[in-house]
């Protein structure tokens, strides 16, 4: 069996006494596409935000290839370089052209020289059809434009696992079938990806395995054939039969 990139054990989070995620077991193989589906307010995007250390966990551990990132001696700056992420709102920098948005954190965090950063932001944003508009700002974009940046950036890191957190939901309908066909792209070249979604069709089409969430815990999981035909739990059946309309 494949040793896991990511291993959640026993992952809680709490705002004040409002639980978020309460005892989240996950592993992730490499090369692993994982959806996570389920209601807002389910604990998807905490889950992700606390898998980066955008939240730092209540309790529990994140594994990355088995070592502890939440343990006192880790390197946690260098473990977050590993590990991208492509938010909703995209969040470029707007005072940063697309190319320099491309190359800020690979300069900063990697160490990369200018030229070794612009060689590889612009073997990505090529890759998502953003070249043409490297000089441009992101005020001069679209949305769905905006995003395939933000793709193009967490990939230049080189990181070993992406996150996307409802990377469509932002978008216009006719820009979403552009970015999702990306995302396919980057499945079928081996990327391990965690993602958040509500494009059911992708989930079912891209993913090895669904996740489903639901009040802070995984009430169900396993492949798409097994969750949308033959899901286990009430709850999924209410989710997926509300979704699909």
């Amino acid at each position: 069996m494949t040793k896991a990139v990511l291993r959640i054990e026993k992952l809680k989070k709490s705002f004040g006494s409002r639980e978020v995620l309460r005892q989240i077991d996950l592993e992730v193989a490499p090369g692993e596409v994982v959806c996570l589906i389920g209601s807002s307010g389910s604990g998807k995007s905490t889950l992700l935000r606390c898998i980066n250390l955008l939240e730092q966990p209540t309790g529990g551990a994140i594994y990355f290839k088995d070592q502890n990132i939440l343990a006192d001696q880790v390197d946690q700056n260098q473990y977050c370089t590993k590990v991208g992420m492509v938010f909703q709102q995209f969040n470029l920098f707007n005072n940063m052209s697309v190319l320099k948005n491309c190359t800020y954190a690979q300069v900063k965090a990697l160490g990369r020289s200018e030229q070794e950063a612009e060689e590889t932001a612009k073997k990505y944003l090529r890759q998502v059809g953003m070249i043409e508009f490297a000089n441009a700002l992101p005020r001069q974009l679209s949305g769905g434009q905006k995003q395939r940046v933000a793709i193009a950036r967490a990939l230049s890191m080189d990181p070993e696992v992406v996150l996307f957190d409802e990377p469509t939901s932002a978008l216009d309908p006719e820009m979403v079938d552009d970015v999702l066909a990306i995302m396919k792209d980057l499945a079928g070249s081996g990327l391990t990806m965690i993602v958040v979604t509500h494009e059911m069709n992708f989930a079912r089409d891209v993913a090895d395995r669904i996740v489903f969430m639901n009040e802070g815990i995984i009430l169900e999981s396993g492949t798409p054939d097994q969750l949308f035909e033959n899901p286990q739990h009430d709850r999924t059946r209410e989710f997926l039969a509300r979704a699909a309309r």
